[in-house]
């Protein structure tokens, strides 16, 4: 039902018409005048000449401040509704990059940040707010119109997992709202998580399914956001939201025919910016957030910010802008959502009723059903809220969420919400002195409602930057970590919690990722039935691959925050896809490198992963390859998931000491042989080896190697081993030379670095360049005692207490390709609850040469650790003033800075990949992981990170248990301190945004991105030269600064169905930003950049790309404008050449063809 008379369309519109809307754009043409007209003239025509003056006045208005909107609007389609952002386009630079423009907004969260004092002040009925209070004539002019949004929010695994749940709740949900709705057509209702959805619709009837649609198709029901899942957005990478996103609308739109445009996020601990820049170019148009810091929200609240346009921090035009929603109160349940005062909503929450499961209202007063006797005071008291929530923000459109975890689960309850708010909004809509209408909505109806008021009033405050985007409201740039919900609770814990699943989901990334490239390599390369029926035949594994990925970025997967069965879920569901994805990689590279194609799909492979899991919870391990005696050989093949050539320092284990190494041409190649260590401080050798050599794989393609015994060229290099004199005697291995270290002091180097470490305790102290100044970096191990931490929340007792002693094992391995440190360290305990190494490599051509890598093994097992949390801590002679950069979702940083108003736990921040601190004179350190973990810089030249935590007592957010399911694992950094080579702006000083070296990228993406090396299962015998096998699919490389975000094909199963004009391939590129201030080549063999257009006409070799095609980033947009875009050039393949801005992900679909 439309609230007003004045406009029937169906979202409504509580608009009055004061002006004709027939001509409200019109502009009359201008007259020109002569200077020197006749007095006589000008008197006569007086008027007339007044007339036309106001209007010449008037259009130099309109020209400048652009044309009003009319009085009346009608309802506009998805397009219409955006006025062409500024354009300005980044400066390029001597040294061959972009300078970023800083965006220009009105609020950033770090001021928001220096201003606040975080005193928790107690606000009385609204505890973190005020007493808020109206004058009564706010709604005279306008009235107040109130969206209640019926929704309820399934977890896709938290204390149950999603099947669990679908099974106990979920279904009958979806089946309520579908009965419950088509009953009366002012229902309205909203869905977000398409996992859910898929499932239930594979039960559903046929009567269901139309239903749904009808409702869908009729406003009635909308679904929002549209993912997989409702992703976390402090662990979870870029290119697992993108996928996860995608999964969900493409699904939903091949089902159902709906493409959602705003995104609802009620339960993510926190909100990054990455995640509305990936909408925005999804084509969505607004989003909803709700978990942010309680401080943030009340002064929000207080200067009616809490509607807002978010802009990213490099974004000098307004490209980027999304019209954000954040909700004021605590949290998203009824009590909290109607208005400031949860004893008075939560009367209004009608299924908890004594009749009902749900709890009974904390505050002593129960809802009761409304009725002719109460209705009066029962709306008027509930009116009162939506005003006193209305003072709040800007306009007089209102939105009031009603729902929470898991609701509408019967008919009945259903019907006690529905009825009694229908009751409610029947009385206040017929009172016309209230100045109020009220009814059911979506976030459609809403945001429409919303847009139609500002196009009409102007709620811009003066001097307000806001956005061309939609006026009246201010801009905003920054993230919003680290969430608070009260007091001193800081949600920093999840950051860390489970940190081996956090783990198993990049390695199932990046699997996915190498996968789908090569399937979309064997479809356009290979282009034989058996190469197609492979890539069909696995289809179906390929989405279960995907949606598992897609699962487990719900905001209660990568978070750590489930119950430990529903874990083992999600570990088993990405166990199971990542066996799946090696097996067929496994077959796809037999295909691509022309060794056989008969029986591809039914047979089985010739290779086999050289990196094995033996269960869902067991530590990857390296195939040992067995080496036998004669002239045998064994195959390793490497494929390069990487748009550049790759060159690196490569290891696999071997049984015998006696191995050497050949290339595809059958010519020698140096190799080194170490032992192979473990975490045991009584037996740390294994007896087997690692043999390590430099390889050289072309990009997106594969390159083969030969091990064998006597294949005629000199065999690997044993490294040479030094013990530390202070250490347990250990015996010296087979094959190796051994000697004592008599100092208290070690070094390791190779040609551009030293290391220095502190031998008693097995740390490092300082990091040299050659010929240059040592800077001191200590090492130091420690950990928190934390009583009142849980799988949320970080509640440490005091700072962390290092824990290493003097005494541990010390072992330097030196040799030609890598030098190595490997300490396990003496600590209170017998078993040590962590050892870890330290590397050096050399290999001309390798970024290797210029990291440090960094492996912990981590072992908190038992109740020795119960609450406790082990970081790694660095302490650097860096003048950084406390303040520090880490990434968000691996796509952008965030300057951090640490805070002595708020406690140590609100000063640690999400690190899904990078963390780094610069000083004043350009030195920069960072550390790289390839896992998400949590970082803080607590003091000057400090930077620390959580590697795990073992707590045994829920933290009181819902979950019911600790976090005491700890698995051994393995954490791996790439450190690197780099000199910037230019002047720079001071970042210690500077907020604005910083990134990354563009040698910083590569090793990141070396890091989250390896080599999958493939093992022949079968030794061959050397009767003659192999013949040469490798794969290079690029014509060349693409620059140094475009990063292939994903190639693939979204329906493989389809694809023969789809004719090639179709294009049925996918390229997503990502531009990186990167620093000019630090070396131009990244210190790899940079040859050019993405300066120049790229031509995907001529990426491939023997491929033609015929046709390329702008996308949205879900795929289901082409119009430029919808995603944000300022204009069409540059951001359509015309002719196939590709410009992209720095930052900026683009989609492209592809037809490609053989040559």
């Amino acid at each position: 039902m439309a609230f007003s008379s004045y406009n029937s369309s169906r979202r409504g519109g509580w608009t009055q018409s004061i002006l004709p809307s027939s001509n409200s754009k019109s502009k009359m043409p201008r007259k020109s005048r002569r200077r020197a007209a006749l007095k006589e003239f000008f008197f006569a025509n007086f008027f007339t000449i007044g007339l036309l003056f106001s209007l010449f006045f008037f259009l130099v208005v309109v020209l400048r401040f652009g044309v009003p909107t009319p009085v009346t609007s009608h309802l506009k389609s998805h397009t219409s509704r955006h006025r062409k952002p500024i354009s300005r386009k980044p400066a390029l630079t001597d040294n061959g990059n972009y300078s970023l423009l800083a965006a220009n907004v009105d609020i950033t969260t770090k001021d928001l940040y220096d201003k606040i004092e975080f005193l928790d002040v107690n606000g009385g009925a609204w505890k973190q707010g005020w007493k808020v209070t109206y004058k009564g004539n706010e709604w005279d002019s306008e009235k107040l119109k109130v969206f209640v949004v019926p929704h309820s929010h399934n977890d896709p695994g938290w204390k149950f997992t999603v099947e669990e749940y679908y099974d106990r709740q979920t279904r009958r949900i979806l089946n309520t709202i579908v009965e419950t709705l088509s009953k009366d057509t002012r229902r309205k209702f909203i869905w977000e998580e398409m996992s859910y959805l898929e499932r239930w619709w594979r039960d559903a009837t046929d009567v269901q399914k139309e239903s749904f649609i009808k409702l869908v198709k009729n406003g009635q029901l909308e679904i929002v956001g549209g993912g997989w899942v409702m992703n976390d957005e402090a662990n979870s990478h870029y290119f697992a939201i993108i996928e996860q996103m995608t999964e969900g609308n493409m699904w939903l739109n091949d089902t159902i025919g709906f493409v959602p445009k705003n995104s609802w996020a009620i339960d993510p601990f926190g909100y990054s910016p990455t995640m509305a820049y990936l909408l925005r170019r999804m084509g969505f148009d607004n989003m909803l957030i709700q978990r942010t810091h309680y401080e943030l929200k009340k002064e929000l609240s207080w200067h009616k910010n809490l509607e807002y346009i978010w802009r990213q921090s490099w974004d000098a035009g307004e490209s980027t802008d999304m019209f954000v929603h954040m909700m004021p109160f605590y949290s998203y349940d009824i009590p909290h959502t109607c208005g400031p005062e949860p004893a008075i909503c939560c009367q209004f929450d009608f299924a908890r009723r004594r009749d009902f499961l749900y709890e009974l209202c904390p505050w002593g007063q129960n809802p009761e059903d409304i009725n002719q006797e109460n209705v009066q005071e029962r709306a008027l008291k509930l009116l009162d809220q939506y005003r006193k929530k209305s003072t709040l923000y800007r306009t007089n459109t209102l939105l009031v969420p009603l729902g929470d975890d898991f609701r509408y689960i019967s008919i009945d309850e259903a019907e006690v919400q529905f009825k009694n708010y229908q009751l409610l909004f029947d009385y206040i809509n017929s009172n016309p002195s209230l100045n109020a209408e009220a009814k059911f909505g979506t976030l459609e109806d809403y945001f429409q409602t919303l847009r139609e008021e500002a196009d009409r009033i102007n709620y811009s405050s003066p001097g307000e930057i806001g956005s061309s985007i939609i006026g009246g409201f201010p801009s905003l740039s920054g993230d919003f970590f680290t969430y608070s919900d009260r007091q001193q609770d800081y949600w920093s814990g999840y950051y860390v919690s489970r940190p081996f699943f956090k783990a198993v989901d990049r390695v199932l990334e990046q699997t996915l990722r190498a996968t789908e490239i090569m399937m979309a390599l064997l479809l356009g390369f290979c282009r034989r039935s058996q190469c197609e029926k492979l890539s069909m035949g696995f289809s179906y594994k390929l989405t279960a691959a995907r949606r598992n990925l897609a699962l487990f970025q719900h905001h209660d997967g990568v978070t750590g925050t489930a119950k430990d069965h529903v874990v083992i879920d999600y570990g088993s569901r990405m166990h199971t896809s990542l066996l799946d994805l090696q097996i067929f990689m496994s077959k796809g590279i037999e295909a691509l490198l022309g060794i056989r194609y008969d029986k591809l799909d039914h047979s089985p492979s010739q290779f086999e992963p050289e990196l094995v899991r033996s269960k869902y919870d067991a530590r990857p391990v390296h195939k040992v390859i067995h080496v036998q005696e004669g002239r045998t050989y064994q195959s390793v093949v490497f494929f390069n998931p990487l748009e550049q050539t790759r060159e690196e320092v490569v290891m696999v284990v071997v049984d015998s000491p006696d191995v050497m190494v050949l290339d595809s041409n059958w010519t020698c190649v140096e190799s080194q042989l170490s032992p192979e260590l473990q975490h045991d401080k009584s037996k740390i050798f294994t007896g087997r080896h690692r043999l390590h050599w430099k390889v050289s794989v072309p990009a997106m393609g594969l390159e083969t190697y030969f091990i064998g015994k006597a294949l005629g060229c000199e065999k690997a290099r044993p490294a040479k081993l030094k013990f530390s004199s202070k250490s347990s005697s250990a015996p010296c291995p087979t094959a190796y030379s051994c000697s004592k270290i008599e100092t208290d002091v070690a070094e390791i180097e190779n040609r551009h670095q030293k290391l220095t470490f502190d031998v008693r305790h097995g740390l490092l102290q300082s990091i040299s360049f050659k010929n240059g100044p040592q800077n001191v970096v200590n090492e130091e191990i420690s950990m928190y005692h934390s009583p009142g931490s849980g799988a949320y929340l970080f509640k440490p007792n005091g700072d962390a207490q290092p824990i290493t002693e003097e005494g541990g094992q010390f072992l330097i391995s030196e040799g030609p390709l890598m030098q190595e440190v490997f300490s396990y360290p003496k600590t209170e305990w017998e078993k040590s609850p962590i050892s870890h190494s330290t590397r050096l490599y050399n290999g001309e051509n390798t970024i290797q040469e210029f990291a440090i890598e960094k492996e912990y093994h981590v072992e908190l097992l038992g109740q020795d650790f119960d609450d406790r949390e082990v970081i790694v801590r660095y302490k650097t002679d860096i003048d950084n003033k406390r303040i520090f950069y880490s990434d968000l979702n691996g796509f952008q940083m965030s300057r951090r800075e640490t805070y002595d108003k708020i406690p140590l736990q609100g000063n640690y921040y999400p690190m899904p990949s990078l963390a780094f601190m610069q000083g004043s004179n350009g030195l920069r350190f960072s550390v790289h992981s390839r896992q998400s973990l949590g970082a803080a810089g607590l003091k000057n030249g400090w930077l620390e990170i959580m590697l795990d935590r073992r707590l045994i007592r829920d933290d009181g957010r819902g979950l019911g248990q600790g976090v005491t399911d700890n698995r051994a694992m393995n954490v791996v950094f790439h450190i690197t301190l780099e000199a910037n080579i230019s002047s720079t702006s001071n970042l210690v000083s500077s907020s604005l945004p910083a990134s990354p070296s563009l040698f910083s990228h590569s090793i990141g993406a070396h890091l989250n991105y390896p080599l999958h090396a493939f093992i022949s299962k079968k030794q061959q015998q050397v009767s003659a030269q192999p013949a040469s096998r490798s794969f290079s699919p690029l014509a060349s490389p693409l620059p140094c600064d475009l990063h292939i975000v994903n190639f693939k094909v979204p329906k493989p199963l389809k694809f023969l169905q789809q004719p090639p004009e179709d294009s049925r391939f996918v390229l997503i590129l990502h531009r990186r930003y990167w620093d000019s201030s630090y070396c131009r080549k990244g210190r790899s063999q940079c040859t050019n950049l993405a300066d120049e257009p790229v031509n995907l006409f001529k990426m491939f070799n023997d491929l033609a790309v015929l046709k390329a095609k702008a996308a949205s980033l879900n795929l289901l947009h082409e119009d430029p404008e919808v995603m944000g875009y300022m204009d069409k050039s540059g951001d359509l393949a015309r002719e196939g050449h590709v410009v992209m801005s720095p930052m900026e992900v683009h989609a492209y679909k592809l037809d490609l063809r053989p040559h």
